[in-house]
Formats: C-alpha cells, structure tokens, sequence
C-alpha cells in the first residue's frame, strides 16, 4: 500500500510511503515496488530509500534525495563519528532518534547532491542545522513516519531562472 507524505512548502516534491507489510512483500519485492513506483511516475528525478518493512519513493522536478532509518541504539562514538565540528560544538543531537535523524538528513542531502557515498558525513552539514530547511537553493524536511523510523527528504528548490524543463 503506497501512502502519500504531506510536506508543507510550495515547490515540495511528491513522496510516497511503501509498506510491505500491507503488501505482504518481502525485502526484495518491496525494492522492486518501490522501484516500479518511480518509474511509474516518469519525469524529473527520483530517489529510493529502503528499510523494511518499509520504502520511499520522491520525485521532483529537480535533484532530489530521500533517506529512511529504523531509530536503533548507537554506540556513544556514532554521533561524532558523523557530525561536523560545528554539529559536535552545538550538542544538539544527543539521543538515540536524534543522531539517527541526523545521519539520515545527510543521507538525503548526499544522495540530492548527486552520489551520497562521494560525502564524507564528518563534513556535510546536516539539513538538520538548516534554519527553517533552507541552505541557499537547498530546502529538506523531515518526514512522518511511522514509530520507530525517521526520514527526510531534500532538495533543490526552482529558482526564476530554472527553466520550465529543470
């Protein structure tokens, strides 16, 4: 069953939930749904995410990163193993969810900057930090997700000089 996720900003791309429980898949058949819903939706770009039971597929477009997480216990050298000095100075992302959230935010944010294994987290500043989900051209938001998983999605925003086609 895909579920559609609300982001409340003009210019958000489309998000969809995939729940393989509800479709009675397994691991593989929920990447090949998910896979199958963005191809489905044709145009613009479209990032995939996967942690079952669950999936999420987003369009948009332009360049776009979507990232899903099961909230687990981390090991104390986790957060500041993926935070900037600047994240590690502000002491924000303390609990469990919390780090998880950021290391997801970054998993978005590298995955809509083109290919997420070519950023190093330790010097991605997480959308996380971003006043109101803004970095220049840059918006995220995090997503609702069921209990036990965080997710976000980013991406960059039209400007006036985008084409109709960007």
């Amino acid at each position: 069953m895909v579920s559609w996720l609300d982001i409340d900003t003009d210019g958000a791309p489309q998000v969809a939930l995939i729940d393989a429980t509800l479709e009675g898949l397994d691991e593989a058949g929920l990447r090949t749904r998910a896979r199958d819903l963005g191809t489905a939706v044709g145009a613009g770009a479209v990032s995939r995410s996967y942690c079952h039971p669950y999936a999420l597929v987003a369009w948009h477009a332009g360049p776009i990163g979507v990232d899903v997480e099961r909230v687990v216990a981390c090991p104390d050298e986790f957060g500041p193993s993926i935070s900037t000095p600047a994240e590690r100075a502000a002491g924000r992302w303390t609990t469990d969810d919390e780090i998880v959230s950021l290391w997801s935010s970054k998993e978005a944010l590298s995955k809509a900057l083109g290919d997420a294994l070519d950023y190093d987290p330790r010097r991605l500043e997480s959308p996380a930090g971003w006043p109101d989900g803004i970095s220049g051209p840059w918006r995220a938001a995090t997503l609702r997700l069921p209990d036990g998983y965080c997710g976000w999605v980013c991406w960059r925003a039209r400007s006036d000089r985008d084409s109709p086609l960007d």
